[in-house]
């Protein structure tokens, strides 16, 4: 028998006959060639327009990318207004906490050691509200602390703490922004550009010109928001109560700036500097200043590290304070002998509100000054601390603010 006999001969298409077998494969379809209707049915596709015909497949693209553009800018536009929108709800949740806007007041003391000269200085402003107005929606208190630890002479201490506040006022945010943190840092760096710029111009038209320096610790409190700007080896510490374990705690609120840390040395090196002794050309111990104009092209700067921080209802008080307090008390120490002065004056805590006067701050810091005498330091150091309220404020019905208990009642 002959293996595939059923096939029809390869001839047999040209004749058109069928093989006895059977109707050939396909033989249904119209033939290639035809472009038209064939006898078996329509072409595949035939209803889609020709290639050729660019106009509907343009069109047909360019809605579908109008659409999409369309649709992205939508998204776009509602994930800005969402981001927005949380960044203001968080705006108001941190600067208006449940726990009311904390009470701030300074204390301070001071003494010049060995010096003919006090070189340092201070400034207390309990409230500057009124001095920023008009203030965002978001804010309804502002204070300042700053402590300036000078060298060289006196007038850099003195011309940062004359007119350092004076500029973060005119630069403060007027009317409403988008954000407060934000915009208070942009503040903060601005003022103290201008202060240092503003220094230096007077110390260079002198004859001969001013050497002075001095370093910047400042506080400025927004609300419950602290933002410390430090330049220097000044601190700013926060002491804050620790329910659970029932003790006191040393918080750093700022960073300090010597020519011994890489980062700081690296800049100095890069501007031509050089590092001896732990002091910028073996003479300045801080590697950011106010002034020192002689050392600006060494790589020494006046741009301050801005830190933030949330005030709580367990937070005690705010020490601000030059260098030599910490050369003789680390921070715990500090805190823990102003915590003991404290307590040893509280007779009992269950008595009626008593006012902390200034008077008693001020001999709370003569006792400090006297421990820190004894324990070695002399140099001449001003402490500013900030007393803060542990308990919610409520308003009288006459409108009146009343503490109803104040942590240094006594």
């Amino acid at each position: 028998m002959d293996l595939f006999g059923d096939l029809p001969e390869p001839g047999g298409a040209a004749g058109g006959k069928e093989a006895p077998g059977g109707p050939r494969l396909f033989d249904d379809l119209p033939p290639a060639g035809s472009a038209g209707t064939g006898t078996g049915g329509s072409l595949l596709f035939d209803d889609l327009p020709p290639a050729g015909s660019g106009d509907t497949a343009s069109s047909a693209a360019e809605q579908v990318s109008a659409g999409s553009q369309l649709k992205g800018e939508k998204r776009k536009a509602s994930e800005e207004e969402e981001k927005n929108g949380r960044e203001e709800l968080v705006e108001k949740k941190v600067c208006k906490g449940s726990v009311g806007i904390l009470r701030l007041k300074g204390y301070v003391a001071e003494r010049k050691g060995e010096r003919e000269d006090m070189q340092d200085a201070h400034v207390i402003l309990n409230d500057i509200t009124e001095e920023c107005q008009p203030l965002p929606s978001q804010i309804s208190r502002v204070s300042y602390f700053a402590v300036f630890d000078g060298h060289g002479g006196v007038r850099a201490s003195k011309f940062a703490a004359q007119n350092l506040h004076l500029n973060l006022i005119k630069k403060f945010p007027k009317g409403e922004v988008v954000s407060v943190e934000k915009t208070v840092k942009r503040c903060l760096l601005d003022t103290f550009k201008h202060t240092d710029e503003e220094f230096l111009k007077q110390a260079s038209s002198q004859k001969p010109a001013w050497k002075d320096g001095s370093t910047a610790t400042c506080v400025l409190a927004v609300d419950n928001i602290l933002y410390i700007a430090n330049l220097g080896d000044s601190r700013a510490i926060l002491c804050r109560y620790n329910e659970e374990s029932q003790k006191h705690t040393a918080l750093s609120l700022s960073k300090e700036h010597n020519p011994t840390q890489y980062e700081e040395r690296m800049r100095i090196q890069k501007a031509g500097g050089n590092v001896r002794d732990g002091r910028v050309l073996g003479v300045l111990e801080v590697s950011r200043s106010i002034g020192d104009g002689q050392y600006k092209r060494c790589g020494v700067i006046s741009v301050p590290d801005i830190k933030r921080c949330q005030l709580m209802h367990n937070d005690r008080f705010i020490l601000i304070a030059c260098d030599g307090l910490f050369k003789v008390f680390t921070p715990e120490e500090a805190v823990n002998f102003i915590v003991s002065c404290l307590e040893a004056n509280e007779l009992n805590k269950e008595r009626a509100v008593q006012k902390y006067t200034s008077a008693r701050g001020c001999s709370l810091y003569q006792r400090i000054r006297t421990s820190r005498r004894e324990k070695g330091s002399w140099k001449q150091t001003p402490d500013t601390r900030l007393p803060v309220t542990d308990w919610p404020t409520r308003r009288c019905s006459e409108g009146r603010q009343t503490t109803l208990r104040s942590w240094w009642s006594g």
